[in-house]
């Protein structure tokens, strides 16, 4: 702030004829302090707008000089993360390194994780194993036909071969390449039925899917999908989903004179429904109907497989969660259920039984700590008495007529990328001509994620 011109010279005006006028002194020495005053103030608005100035024009380059520094640190960021394909779209490299140590009891069937209990007694058993390692890519590319966005991912683990070491074998476990746009997605992929996408959570329980053969509908396989996204509101919607699955079918239980007859795939028809509502950021609520049909061809004759499904997902808590899936059907051993390969049986030449089968598990997630969470699992797989009788001569007594697992596990957050779990688990299998067996399962995993 400045003093005007006009201002200036009037107080110099004034200022002379003061002196000019003759006066007594005392009148005069009032008038001169003030305009010492005045001049003082002056030169402090001066040295203030000075100031004001300079920082003004040290502002952006400072200001510069940050924005240089923030992207130095994202441009750091993104050099540690991303890996570049040939053809020059990001992709993501993921997965983690899992050991896992065990115990079983002897109804284990030479199985490091057994999801049956075998019939006959065998030896206890423990090892330890890094077969379950987890290696995958996620990939994100360009925007493609109508605005949409291509992604996709690999996973693979090493639980192929033998279980020896050594003489493990890479896998493909599940793979998609899918297009998503703003309310829809295609997807093409290999993966679990689109009915019983959800798994309880275990770090025992990777090479196949926890809970497989009780209740567990797990196999992954060739499948293609279409989902359709509707809103209702801010916190509630519809996602709606149809898909071709291909089968693979079993001779498990086919009579070796009609086993050449078997087509070992299949298509079939799949849907999910899920609904779904939230409360705050905290909680939520899914639930799911969804159905499957195929039919299986066998000499010369049919065995259609019809699944009614529903899976939910309720989180009333931040710290608690409840997940959980249901089927009821027929002819359901295509979809991979850990041993029980009772989904039909061929009685004579086009004359085929269908097992009716239902099942499902339920797993209570409890978040003690950011880095403490605790879960409480179960399930059963229980296939109709009188269909198994029917179809199995009771001479060996191998007829299943129910197999169920229960148990429990812990993870706890070593580091953020590094888990330790522990679990335990039973698996009770009900042989029609020999009762129950039973087998328990130990397992100490540590896993680091990358």
């Amino acid at each position: 702030m400045r003093i005007r011109p006009h201002l200036k010279l009037t107080i110099a005006l004034l200022a002379a004829a003061l002196r000019a006028t003759p006066q007594p002194a005392p009148d005069l020495k009032p008038i001169l302090d003030r305009l010492d005053r005045l001049e003082a103030e002056n030169r402090q608005l001066r040295e203030q707008v000075r100031e004001l100035r300079e920082q003004i024009a040290v502002a952006p380059a400072a200001k510069l000089e940050e924005r240089v520094e923030i992207g130095e640190t994202r441009t750091a960021e993104l050099a540690q993360v991303k890996v570049e394909a040939s053809q020059r779209f990001p992709v993501r490299l993921t997965g983690m390194a899992l050991v896992n140590t065990f115990y079983n009891s002897k109804q284990n069937g030479g199985n490091d994780n057994p999801s049956l209990a075998s019939l006959a007694d065998g030896g206890a058993a423990g090892g330890a194993t890094w077969r379950q390692t987890i290696l995958g890519l996620d990939y994100q590319g360009p925007q493609t036909l109508w605005n949409g966005k291509i992604r996709g991912s690999l996973f693979m683990d090493f639980f192929g071969g033998a279980n020896q070491p050594l003489m493990h074998t890479l896998r493909i476990r599940t793979a998609a390449i899918g297009i998503d746009w703003k309310t829809r997605s295609l997807t093409i992929s290999q993966d679990k039925p689109l009915i019983s996408f959800r798994d309880p959570d275990s770090l025992a329980q990777v090479g196949i899917s926890p809970l497989t053969g009780s209740g567990n509908l797990w196999l992954w396989v060739p499948q293609a999908r279409f989902e359709q996204r509707l809103r209702f509101g801010d916190g509630a919607g519809l996602n709606a989903q149809i898909g071709v699955i291909q089968t693979m079918e079993t001779s498990t239980n086919v009579a070796p004179a009609f086993a050449s007859t078997l087509e070992r795939y299949r298509p079939g028809l799949e849907g999910r429904f899920e609904v779904f509502r939230t409360f705050g950021a905290d909680r939520r609520v899914e639930i799911a109907p969804g159905f499957h049909t195929s039919t299986t061809h066998v000499a010369g004759g049919s065995a259609p497989s019809r699944v009614f499904s529903l899976d939910w997902l309720v989180k009333p808590l931040p710290q608690v969660q409840l997940t959980g899936f249901f089927f009821n059907g027929e002819n359901v051993s295509h979809f991979g259920s850990g041993g029980i390969r009772q989904g039909f049986w061929v009685v004579a030449p086009r004359d085929i039984l269908t097992v009716h089968s239902r099942g499902g598990w339920a797993q209570l997630k409890l978040i003690a700590t950011d880095r403490l969470s605790f879960h409480l699992l179960a399930g059963q797989q229980d296939d109709r008495d009188s269909d198994v009788r029917a179809g199995f001569s009771g001479s060996t007594g191998g007829g299943i007529g129910k197999n169920q697992s229960y148990g429990a596990n812990f993870f706890y957050k070593l580091a953020p990328n590094v888990i330790a779990s522990f679990e335990t688990m039973q698996v009770r299998t009900r042989y029609l001509s020999f009762g129950n067996r039973l087998n328990n399962h130990y397992d100490l995993a540590v896993a680091y994620l990358f």
